[in-house]
């Protein structure tokens, strides 16, 4: 399948809010009269996978969890294996340990986490307390910030998981590297669009990777999402992200994926793999996977 620059036939397509950089577009892509702006647009503003996300409040569920941490020489030095359960009482939810094996040096004597990775792991993912009258508003919730360190690292991921191309805020020396659909940023990208099937739905896939000569530029390595044909929610989503400063570094690779049961989009799988170091705090080398069902 041959891929053709979207620049040749540009003229064919709305010119509201335009693109500027050059999209590879495949065979199949072409001969549907696709609308690259229409689509950057769709990509920009998708609320469909944070939605799915906020769905998992309102549903119970059980879940796999397996957590490792590594050692300078890639040595395991702690983990955590679980089975849990999200039980749904009216507007309420807790979460129940099924069963729970930890090794190394997992927590700390007194039963806190010893890794920040597994402490805002959890914070996402585990209700230890009864949480009630929660919402599943999407608009304006993505720039919502809460105090504390927790509240303000979910701030962050939630800009670059749920919403990248957006600035993120607050993350010193940062400036706009996340914005690459902003020209200045955007000139440092390849992009691409294909039709795939994946998992029996026919997906539109948008692929960001470096352009050649600036590899250790690029905030994203790596930024491949499905979305699904029929309506573009997103069944899955590949990152992988690195930047380095003086005060802190990080390099992280994620694999989300999303399935619909009865007439919502829900959170199957995540993969997470982080190396990461801020000034002020120990050398992470964290790993994770959840498996979710429903």
């Amino acid at each position: 399948m041959g891929l053709l620059p979207f620049s040749c036939f540009a003229q064919q397509y709305d010119t509201a809010s335009k693109f500027s950089q050059p999209v590879s577009l495949d065979s199949f892509v072409v001969k549907s009269s696709f609308d690259v702006n229409a689509f950057i647009r769709r990509v920009r503003s998708d609320t469909t996978f944070y939605k799915a996300f906020k769905n998992l409040r309102f549903i119970g569920y059980d879940a796999v969890n397996s957590i490792e941490a590594f050692g300078n020489s890639g040595q395991r030095i702690a983990s955590l294996h679980s089975k849990t359960q999200q039980q749904v009482d009216g507007k309420c939810r807790k979460t129940k340990i099924i069963e729970e094996q930890s090794t190394g040096n997992f927590y700390k004597h007194n039963g806190d986490y010893n890794y920040y990775t597994a402490e805002l792991f959890a914070y996402l993912f585990f209700a230890k307390d009864t949480i009630c009258n929660e919402n599943d508003i999407v608009t304006g919730s993505l720039n919502e910030k809460g105090s504390g360190t927790m509240a303000r690292s979910d701030y962050e991921l939630r800009q670059l998981i749920f919403n990248p191309g957006a600035r993120v805020s607050g993350v010193p020396f940062m400036g706009d590297r996340a914005s690459i659909f902003d020209e200045g940023e955007a000139k440092k990208y390849d992009f691409k669009i294909s039709l795939e099937t994946y998992n029996g739905y026919e997906c539109y896939v948008f692929r960001i990777t470096p352009k050649k000569g600036y590899e250790h530029q690029a905030l994203f390595n790596e930024l491949t999402t499905w979305f699904r044909k029929i309506d573009y929610s997103i069944v899955a989503r590949n990152y992988a992200l690195s930047y380095h400063t003086l005060l802190y570094d990080f390099d992280v690779r994620m694999q989300v994926r999303t399935r619909q049961t009865g007439s919502k989009l829900y959170p199957t799988h995540i993969d997470y793999n982080g190396n990461w170091h801020v000034f002020t705090k120990k050398r992470e080398r964290v790993k994770f996977t959840v498996d979710i069902s429903y």
